[in-house]
This record gives structure tokens, sequence and C-alpha cells, in this order.
């Protein structure tokens, strides 16, 4: 016969899991967070199919040609000589001119002798463009004022491109490829993804409790199963939901990944080999293990607030600290990617309300052990503290109705027996 618990655990479980709302999402957030990294890529290079015209009036005479050249080579801007002022094509409502481009002396000697002028926001294509270009000729100008013969083809052949390879150490002496990019990005998704699970799922804990404890159901349950056992048994099916996501994402994302290696081309072999030096098993274990101790850390607390309050309006106070708390942790572990032996990351990653989040952006850059296993200890004996206190908060809250408690009143409670 299945005991109180694991029947509220399998309950809070399946009454998640079969809603069509957590397959939609399930099945489709790996999809849309693919369509979120490449879709603004696929945006910015379509074009827009219409040309906008750009007048250049150089003074000079040397810089306007250098753009008229160029109309061959671009769909998106035709440039054109002007010799009026720029206030003229701006004041002409019948030329359709989109930019004008001034140049009132040589930029070698007077670098802000240039302006771009447009009654719409500059985009930075153009700007760059214009950049590029302008550039190119005050490099040439240079060069050729030291008056060496040949010294622009020597500075040409002079140019290389060189990038370090990383190779990483193994303990058996054997040696792998590296890439601190990989290591960021994998510590950055781990980061911000387990920031959300927290407040997902905390948020939805305390959402849980809020409605059973409106429609009066939980003074029919509190009858028959102890306050812990209902409390325990919402934190931990809730949990359960999560995990389930998670690895349900986990299968998806590396069947794409799979598939995809199947398509990339050799130039590619470089990267598969770093992909596979690097240690996902590791961060895959220690995601999960931070996941459980932050998740139940915060539904604790989650769940005393959601008892002792009457409506959803009545949590700002008390969800205020603990999102600033977790926003707070989420910075500190981003911003720890350049550097997470930082004396910030090192002390986040150890302090229980925060190392859930930190912890899983130092972790892809070789934690020593002694840290990790200090950390999760540490973790896991607030978490286990505050669910024995949250549980008297919750064991008193749970069938008190009318006001909304002080913060003061709630540390009472903890108290009685």
């Amino acid at each position: 016969m299945m005991s109180k618990l694991s029947l509220i655990v399998q309950k809070e479980y399946m009454q998640r899991v079969g809603k069509k709302s957590f397959l939609l999402l399930t099945f489709l957030m790996p999809f849309l967070f693919a369509a979120m990294m490449f879709v603004p890529a696929w945006l910015a290079s379509v074009k827009s199919g219409k040309t906008r015209h750009i007048v250049v009036i150089d003074r000079t005479g040397k810089y306007a040609p250098l753009f008229e050249d160029m109309n061959t080579d671009t769909d998106s801007y035709r440039f054109r000589h002007g010799d009026e002022s720029p206030e003229t094509y701006r004041a002409d409502d019948k030329e359709e001119i989109f930019a004008v481009l001034s140049i009132t002396s040589d930029l070698l000697q007077h670098p802000d002798a240039a302006k771009l002028y447009s009654e719409k926001q500059i985009p930075q294509d153009l700007s760059s463009l214009v950049n590029r270009v302008l550039t190119k000729r005050m490099e040439q100008d240079k060069l050729a004022s030291f008056r060496i013969p040949g010294l622009e083809k020597i500075v040409e052949e002079s140019r290389v491109s060189f990038h370090i390879q990383t190779v990483k150490w193994s303990r058996d002496g054997s040696e792998h490829a590296s890439s601190a990019l990989i290591a960021q990005l994998t510590g950055t998704i781990s980061t911000v993804i387990i920031y959300m699970f927290i407040l997902l799922y905390g948020a939805m804990v305390m959402q849980g409790v809020i409605e059973e404890k409106t429609s009066r159901i939980v003074e029919i349950m509190v009858s028959s199963v102890r306050p812990f056992e209902l409390m325990a048994g919402k934190i931990i099916g809730i949990g359960l939901v999560g995990l389930t996501q998670i690895v349900l994402w986990g299968i998806m994302i590396g069947i794409m990944l799979a598939a995809g290696g199947l398509f990339l081309p050799p130039s590619t072999q470089e990267w598969t080999a770093v992909l596979q030096s690097f240690d996902f098993a590791e961060t895959i274990s220690y995601f999960i293990i931070y996941f459980a101790g932050g998740y139940l850390l915060y539904a604790s607390v989650f769940a005393a607030i959601g008892a002792a309050v009457s409506a959803p309006e009545d949590t700002q106070q008390f969800m205020a600290p603990i999102t600033v708390l977790l926003v707070f942790a989420m910075y500190v572990g981003i911003f720890s990617a350049g550097n997470p032996d930082s004396a910030v990351a090192f002390w986040c990653s150890l302090i229980p309300f925060t190392s859930p989040v930190v912890m899983m952006m130092r972790i892809p850059f070789e934690v020593p052990l002694w840290q990790k296993l200090l950390s999760v200890t540490l973790l896991f004996a607030a978490a286990v503290g505050l669910t024995y206190f949250a549980a008297k908060i919750y064991r008193v809250g749970i069938l008190m109705y009318g006001k909304k408690p002080h913060p003061k009143e709630m540390l009472k409670w903890i108290t009685f027996k």
C-alpha cells in the first residue's frame, strides 16, 4: 500500500505532466531556443529589396569615386556625386535621397570633416560600409606619405591571420583540444536554464498552495495528512515534473546535435574534436544536483509564502527579495565567465542561495573537486534546514485566513509547537 506522501507526489506529478501546456512547452521549447539563436541572424541577412540612394558631397574630389565604383557590388545602396549643400537635398521633397555623405576636407588631416546625414536612423550596415571605405583610403594615403616605394604592397603581404590552438592536459598525460568559447556557452546556458527552472517551478509550488488554500481543499486534506507530508509531496511532485522536462529536453537536443553533425562539412572536424573532449557528462550530472538542491531550497520558501498569504497579490512583498537574489546570482554567474576563479564567483558558488546558479558557470572551467563537494554539502544542508523551518510556517499558515501576516509574525510561527 502506497504511503500518503507517495500518493501526494503522484497526484502532483500526474496532474501537471498530463496537461497539454506541459507537452507543448516541453517539445516546442528546444525549437524555440534554436529559433531565438538563428532567426535574428537570418533576418539580418535578408535584404529589403529596396535600393536606397546616397548622395556624396566631396569637396576634396578623391573620396566620391570610391563610392561610385561600389554601385556594382551592392544592391542595397546606390551612391552618386552631389555638388549642393546637405541642406539643399534635405529641403528637396522630389528627391528620393535616403542619406547625404558630406566630406569637406582631407580626412587624414581632419578626421572630423566627414558627416553622414539622414532624416532616419542610419543603419549599421551603411555606417560600417562608409567607415570601411574611408578607412581604407586613409590607410593608403598614410602609407603614401612615407614616400617609400612599394610600401603598400609590403604592408599588405605582411598581414597574417593566426589563431592559437588551446590544448588541455588530462590527468593521464593525454592531450585534448579545448575551447573557452564552448565552456562559456555551456556555462551560460546552464546558468540561465537553472535560474529559469528554479524560479518557474518554485512559483508553481507557491501558486498550487495558494489555490488549495483559497478553495478550502486543504482543510479536508490536513484532516488525513500531516501538513509536512502535504508540503513535501507538493515540492517533490512538482520538482519531478521539472526533472522530466529537463531530461526530455536533453534527449531532444542530443538528437538534434547528432542529426546536425551528419551534415557538417569537413572544416568543422576541429570543433567536433573539441566537443568530444568536453566533459558534458559532468556538467549534466552537476546540473541535476544543483537543480535539485536549489529547487528544494527555494521551493520550501515559496511553499511557506503560499501558505502564509490568502491571495496571489499578497505575495509581492515576499517575492521581491527572492527574485532580486536570483537575478543577482544569474548576473554574477554570467559575468564570471571571464574570470571564473574570482573572489566573487568563488564565494557566490559556495553560498547556498546563489551557488546553484553561479557554480553552473564555473563547472565547465574545471573547478577543484573540494569546492564542488563543499558547495553541494552547504547547499543541501541549507535546503534541509530551510525546509524544516518552512514546514513550521506552512503548518500554521495553511489554516490562517484574513490579513496577510507580517514577516515578524511568520518568524513567531517557527517557535510554535
